[in-house]
């Protein structure tokens, strides 16, 4: 590795990623390791400056190992998830070279070199408003540009999703549909945009955060529990939502509010009886909540 003689350098790269709604929800993965879920899944991607995910990643010699800060606290990167992300892109690095300063990094340097992470979420972590998603689709999208990955969108949201599920979603804006795929190995799991962000200029989502406290159940944990007890979620992934997909696909394709928003209540509602029908039952819906529920569709349009 050819570098400036002190080996003082550093490059950094900072992007930022939205996270993303689901319109059509993904619960349940028929693979833990690699994050494959068992029903396809479409969302619509929120406008980065208002709720995002930013990420700064910076390589430097000086670095002895791999750290990370979130909303500036320091936090493990000893997890899978974290390390599936490092090791892929590591794999599909290529060369960097800043003439200016000297520095050039071969594709096979990227081994021996750390890097360090920082990451800031603007808005409430792990309260429901898919946190992981924009930090993993940040994480692995700042983390390709620093390393000169040269793969296309789809299949980095492949690795994104080996981070967090729902994360392969954000790397797109607009109407998004993760699909579930069949390969075994995932390489068919992956994010294709439905739409653009211009696509349906005057639809609007409002957020109403009724609490910002993490959720008592996990995501993950969530997903175990159902797929291990719940009937009804297996009978929603193999009779409901194959139509469902369809039907939400043409909604969108034509802008067709009104059924675009049947669609989406009815999802959610068969989402949360899903929970319910796992043992032991699990709540995501607060006091609140349930006091707006004839009122809790919020998505509008001008």
């Amino acid at each position: 590795m050819a570098t400036e003689s002190k080996k003082d350098w550093i490059l950094m790269v900072t992007a930022r990623s939205p996270t993303n709604i689901a319109v059509v929800k993904y619960w349940g993965k028929r693979d833990e390791a690699l994050i494959l879920p068992i029903n396809d899944s479409i969302s619509v991607t929120l406008d980065p400056s208002h709720l995002c995910t930013t990420t700064t990643v910076a390589v430097s010699p000086n670095f002895d190992r791999d750290r990370m800060w979130l909303n500036a606290k320091e936090i493990s990167l000893s997890g899978g998830r974290y390390q599936r992300c490092l090791r892929e892109i590591r794999s599909r690095a290529g060369d960097v070279e800043d003439e200016e300063r000297g520095i050039c990094i071969g594709k096979e340097d990227w081994g021996k070199l750390h890097v360090h992470i920082a990451s800031y979420n603007n808005f409430p972590t792990a309260a429901g408003l898919a946190s992981s998603a924009a930090g993993f689709a940040c994480l692995v999208y700042s983390l390709a540009k620093l390393m000169n990955v040269r793969e296309e969108q789809g299949k980095l949201s492949a690795i994104a999703r080996q981070g967090s599920g729902s994360a392969c979603r954000s790397l797109f804006g607009g109407f998004v549909k993760w699909e579930m795929g069949k390969d075994s190995a995932g390489s068919d799991s992956i994010a294709v945009q439905l739409a653009d962000e211009q696509h349906w200029n005057d639809l609007v989502i409002i957020i109403a955060v009724v609490s910002s406290r993490q959720k008592e159940t996990s995501s993950t944990t969530g997903m175990r529990e159902s797929v291990e007890t719940s009937p009804l979620l297996h009978y929603r992934s193999t009779e409901v939502l194959p139509k469902r997909i369809l039907q939400m696909e043409e909604a969108i394709r034509t802008c067709d509010f009104p059924s675009f928003a049947r669609l989406t209540c009815a999802d959610s509602n068969q989402f949360h009886a899903v929970c319910l029908d796992t043992s032991p039952p699990i709540f995501y819906m607060n006091n609140t909540s349930h006091r707006q529920v004839p009122h809790s569709f919020i998505v509008s349009l001008h």
